[in-house]
């Protein structure tokens, strides 16, 4: 994963994670707000509904105006203007409460005009089995009388439990929340996993390319010595020692191949691939490719190369480099994955306004739940403690990453014993 992609799953995740952040807060605060109105409507009605009954009872008029005024979040003093009796207010609250189906515990405070505090406190406690039960209130629980001086008759009531029972109202949106936050903090240990496991592939990727680069040096050596060693006339003139140094060429030539794959595909994943696009008829690139990849199939006795080329508009877009390269990757595995002689077929044909480059084989296939991977970085096909086939799994990742490069579709089709079919489709721009 390249260090672009990486900042844009950051920053995406970032920004979608910080949308749901406020969109939840909003909610949270939104619920909670309503939550709040909808107390505060029960508890005005209901202290409306006891004071109308305490006057009724006591024979008094209740004043017109600021009948009921809201002190703080969880505070109310309602003022009567007249004498009245505690316990018949006690009453009346708890039957007006029960009413509007506020379940509470509340405290409530009588205003003495000779001492000017609130006096003759209780706190009455809601029960499902006996609905209200009161507890004399406390000196340090006495509740604070109005900052207005004027009023002498009104009694006040505190909620101490309110903002508890809202969130308990809201139970739904609070476990949401909370999911919201796991997911979030999910998100961070998967940015944080991300990030380290880019940190030990980087150290990965920087230890292969060392050591491939320190690999160069022996093979370039071994490769001249073994060249001086081939000129020589007793060599050659020893069968054995002739056959054995042709041996020790081949092999080197191999390892170096490998090395600069190694190299070259390291190259391209530090870098942006800078591609050489021109014209190219794919025809006479194949033709001009032919004696190579012939030479590699006949390397196994029997081994037939054929052309299969009735397109007749081959003109295509392309690096020429990269192009060759993926016609001898593609060969190469066709002619390593047969177990017999190899026979391969490389195809050209137009469809609609593409041309369709095809590499076929009759060799061993793939499996059908291995064919989405064979195109990863380092991926073969397993094949238990049998390793006939040699090489490091990175061809077929490099055609995907040129045919990815060139924006061509790349299609695979395989069935195991009977062979395997890589389909190129490039557009055709020109032509």
């Amino acid at each position: 994963m390249t260090n672009s992609i990486i900042r844009r799953v950051i920053v995406l995740g970032a920004i979608s994670m910080l949308s749901l952040l406020t969109v939840q807060t909003y909610w949270v605060l939104r619920t909670w707000d309503l939550q709040e109105q909808e107390f505060n409507r029960k508890v005005y009605q209901a202290l409306l509904d006891a004071s109308r009954n305490l006057a009724q009872a006591t024979l008094f008029e209740l004043p017109n105006q600021n009948l009921i005024e809201q002190l703080y979040s969880n505070y109310y003093v309602v003022n009567v203007d007249n004498d009245f009796d505690p316990k018949t207010l006690e009453f009346y609250l708890q039957r007006a409460f029960e009413s509007q189906g506020l379940h509470e515990d509340f405290q409530y405070g009588i205003f003495d005009c000779s001492s000017k505090q609130m006096v003759t406190g209780k706190t009455i406690k809601y029960r499902k089995t006996t609905p209200f039960a009161a507890v004399e209130l406390q000196q340090d629980e006495a509740l604070p009388p109005h900052t207005r001086t004027e009023l002498n008759y009104y009694y006040g009531v505190r909620f101490p439990s309110k903002n508890a029972n809202i969130l308990s109202n809201m139970w739904i949106v609070v476990a949401f929340t909370a999911l919201m936050l796991v997911t979030l903090a999910f998100f961070i240990y998967t940015m944080f996993v991300i990030l380290r496991q880019k940190q030990l592939s980087e150290l990965q990727r920087d230890f292969i390319n060392n050591m491939t680069h320190e690999f160069k040096t022996p093979i370039s050596t071994i490769n001249i010595s073994t060249d001086v060693f081939l000129q020589n006339e007793k060599v050659r003139d020893d069968p054995r020692l002739n056959r054995y140094s042709g041996i020790i060429k081949e092999q080197v030539l191999r390892l170096n191949t490998q090395v600069e794959k190694v190299l070259q595909l390291a190259k391209i994943e530090r870098d942006k691939i800078e591609l050489n696009i021109e014209e190219l008829d794919l025809h006479e690139l194949i033709k001009g490719v032919q004696p190579s990849i012939e030479m590699k199939v006949r390397e196994k006795e029997g081994g037939q190369l054929l052309l299969d080329l009735p397109a007749t508009n081959t003109l295509v877009m392309a690096d020429r480099l990269h192009l060759t390269n993926i016609l001898h990757n593609l060969v190469d595995n066709g002619v390593k994955y047969s177990k017999n002689a190899p026979e391969i077929r490389i195809g050209l044909k137009n469809e609609g306004k593409s041309v369709i480059l095809t590499v076929e084989d009759h060799g061993i296939g793939i499996p059908k739940e291995h064919l989405k991977r064979v195109f990863d970085k380092f991926y073969r096909v397993p094949t238990g403690n049998v390793h006939n086939v040699k090489g490091f799994g990175l061809g077929l990742y490099y055609v995907k990453t040129m045919c990815k490069e060139h924006k061509w579709k790349l299609d695979i089709r395989s069935e195991v014993g009977k062979g395997t079919t890589v389909e190129i489709r490039m557009p055709q721009e020109r032509g």
